[in-house]
């Protein structure tokens, strides 16, 4: 009898004990927190390398970065947000667009002022309600738009660069000498994206918003349509950036400035790493400040943001490792290594060193980050406005229309308006 019970015994502590392991599997399994990321140059590459650094910190959970094109982020991931399907953690751009189906993490984060120290000034790109007080992730890093010249055409065509002040206009006109001189394709090329269109368009004195606080088209804006349609009919914009694509459809620019197509083009400060890659020794590029109008010389901000996702199964762990990537000494890895401007108030204030950069990849951070100053507030509240969608997309696609000739520059911008107040309309249903 006590034999048999000592088996019985025997039998129950291995059934208890493969319960135990297979619970912990399970348990191990749940803390999987799996990182949706887009790269510009070397983002993902370092967030695993960080992500290692967090594994052996905190045993046990397991970081999955899943590096994917920029396009999955932009079209993708909303479908399966909106479906309930996605990643814990995302690296995205469309800030205000997304903040609802941001996960407030704020609640596993301990030191909370110092997220709020550091990341306060964008903090509001994030939150989906004005006035929010939770935490729903931390930019990345901060990028601003902003033009690249060919310095080597201008040095052959013996053409001086115009100055920190010098408007569009006076920028036009030096580049199409430039051209002429040596003979490339084209003077300049703006990215095609309503987000690039909106600096000048600023700068022009568009104000973006009316009394209400609502978007409105207004004579800035018109100006900058007709100026930028008109630059397309004369050639002193590629005409291939924008036509050679349909729609809304995002296309830079960059790619015409390193095959030497262009002398200068609109971009962003996120294209330093490739333009230090690609270019390599083929000829002296230089980032130069945002040309003048008759309001500002702005570009506009904005950057990518870790964010977490109300899709996440695993909260705790997720906030853990954006609490860890927050941390001034792993952030400013990842600012160093990926020649990104920081987001982080007091590293920006400290400056970094960007051990990667070369000299010309370190003269246009240096460049993009003075101009954060010149930034004007109507292209921080742009940047912050959930629905300055409405008013990029429809921008690009009409405005293509009216530079290949199927529009007027009168019916482009009324077809912008209704597109926008319908978008909008949309959007807060």
């Amino acid at each position: 009898m006590s034999m048999i019970k000592s088996n019985v015994r025997c039998h129950s502590l291995q059934v208890l004990s493969m319960a135990l392991i297979a619970a912990g599997a399970i348990s191990a399994q749940a803390q999987e927190v799996r990182v949706m990321c887009y790269q510009d140059g070397v983002e993902c590459d370092v967030t695993a390398e960080l992500a290692k650094k967090f594994e052996a910190q905190n045993p046990g959970i397991k970081i999955v970065v899943d590096a994917v094109p920029y396009k999955t982020i932009l079209e993708q991931l909303p479908v399966q947000l909106a479906a309930g399907q996605g990643p814990d953690i995302a690296r995205v751009t469309d800030l205000g667009g997304l903040s609802k189906f941001y996960l407030d993490i704020s609640s596993h984060i301990k030191d909370q002022k110092y997220f709020d120290a550091q990341f306060g000034s964008t903090a509001g790109w994030l939150s989906p309600n004005a006035g929010d007080k939770g935490i729903y992730g931390f930019m990345s890093q901060l990028t601003m738009t902003g033009p690249y010249v060919n310095k080597t055409l201008f040095e052959q065509a013996k053409v001086a660069l115009p100055g920190p002040k010098a408007t569009w206009d006076e920028w036009v006109v030096a580049a199409n000498k430039v051209a002429k001189a040596t003979q490339t394709k084209a003077a300049m090329a703006w990215d095609r994206s309503g987000h690039r269109f909106a600096g000048p368009a600023i700068s022009n004195g568009a104000a973006i918003f009316d009394a209400k606080g609502d978007l409105t088209l207004d004579a800035g804006y018109k100006t900058t349509v007709n100026k930028f349609v008109g630059w397309h009919k004369d050639g002193t914009l590629l005409k291939e950036v924008w036509a050679g694509s349909g729609g809304s459809t995002y296309a830079d620019s960059i790619g015409e400035f390193i095959n030497g197509n262009t002398v200068m083009v609109l971009s962003g400060s996120w294209q330093i790493n490739r333009l230090q890659k690609d270019i390599g020794n083929k000829f002296d590029w230089v980032a130069v400040p945002n040309p003048c109008g008759v309001a500002a010389c702005t570009g506009i901000p904005g950057g990518a943001a870790w964010v977490a996702l109300k899709t996440s199964k695993s909260p705790k762990e997720t906030a853990a490792f954006l609490n860890f990537m927050a941390a001034e000494a792993n952030y400013a890895d990842f600012i160093a290594k990926t020649n990104n401007i920081p987001a982080h108030a007091g590293l920006a204030k400290k400056g970094v060193n960007y051990v990667n950069a070369q000299p010309a990849a370190r003269a246009a951070l240096g460049i993009f980050g003075s101009g954060v100053a010149q930034l004007s507030p109507v292209a921080y509240k742009f940047q912050g406005y959930k629905y300055n969608r409405a008013l990029m997309l429809p921008t690009v696609s009409r405005v293509t229309q009216a530079l290949v000739g199927e529009l007027s520059t009168d019916e482009a911008l009324n077809k912008i308006n209704t597109d926008m107040q319908d978008a909008v309309k949309q959007a807060q249903k």
